[in-house]
């Protein structure tokens, strides 16, 4: 992984920052290649049960750099239908729709800009935290090209079809109240990062295989028609209950006492 991203790991949780704060975190080749390395690192530790990901030097992400699309040595057919398993997501795609397919919640903490491509990355964490002066935009319209990072997929169950069209053809910038308002993110708070912290410390401190399963189930089980959808829920919590993680949620709480989970 290059130094485009950084890792930091504590108390079961991951720090992973976009570190190329002189240019507001804008998305260069390197930066799209490291951020699916940063989420195949976070996939291979199981030690790991949340992770907070955020920008350097106070914004989240300006969106693609502009290099990038007048880059003559890119072959853009080739990088848009590289697939990867197992998703198929190609190495565009990837940068957001890695952090929805980690088994453990992504906790997106937004300062500044999360512009385009920036957007789209905040969209593919499961939880996003903003700051009051947030500002946020589908904006890849002004230069001329569809929002193409996952976000059929990110944005489909949590903004409607005609507010999205609307978003991503006037590509407007907006303020944390209106992105609170239309559901692209989770809350306003004053110290966003904080708050991020705060909750993946939460759910690190809770049975893994209770909080895997939730986001399983979420995002898997929305999909699916009723009948299929229960009979996952049912098939998620016959692995769950009656497994030693799951005993020591209950032993703990009665003995209220810290659980000592396995990883």
């Amino acid at each position: 992984m290059n130094d485009r991203i950084e890792i930091a790991i504590d108390a079961h949780v991951a720090d992973v920052k976009l570190n190329r704060p002189d240019k507001l975190n804008a998305l260069d080749v390197r930066m799209f290649e490291a951020l699916g390395e940063a989420a195949d690192r976070v996939a291979s530790d199981r030690s790991i049960r949340a992770v907070v990901l955020r920008g350097a030097g106070g914004n989240f992400c300006a969106g693609i750099d502009l290099s990038v699309l007048a880059d003559s040595e890119l072959d853009f057919g080739e990088a848009l239908k590289t697939c990867i398993e197992p998703s198929a997501a190609n190495v565009f795609q990837r940068a957001a729709y890695a952090w929805r397919e980690l088994p453990i919640p992504v906790i997106c903490a937004i300062e500044g800009v999360a512009f385009g491509a920036g957007m789209q990355i905040a969209l593919g964490a499961d939880i996003r935290y903003a700051a009051v002066d947030a500002k946020f935009s589908i904006m890849e319209a002004k230069w001329g090209i569809i929002p193409d990072m996952g976000i059929s997929t990110t944005l489909r169950h949590l903004v409607a079809p005609d507010r999205v069209k609307e978003l991503s053809w006037s590509a407007r910038i907006l303020g944390s109240n209106e992105a609170l308002a239309l559901g692209l993110i989770t809350a306003v708070e004053d110290d966003p990062i904080g708050a991020s912290r705060e909750f993946a410390i939460n759910c690190a401190e809770k049975s893994p295989d209770a909080i895997r399963g939730i986001k399983s189930l979420v995002n898997r089980a929305w999909q699916m028609s009723e009948k299929d959808s229960l009979a996952f829920e049912a098939h998620l919590q016959f692995g769950i209950i009656g497994a030693e993680n799951q005993v020591e949620a209950v032993n703990a709480n009665l003995s209220k006492r810290r659980p000592e989970f396995k990883d």
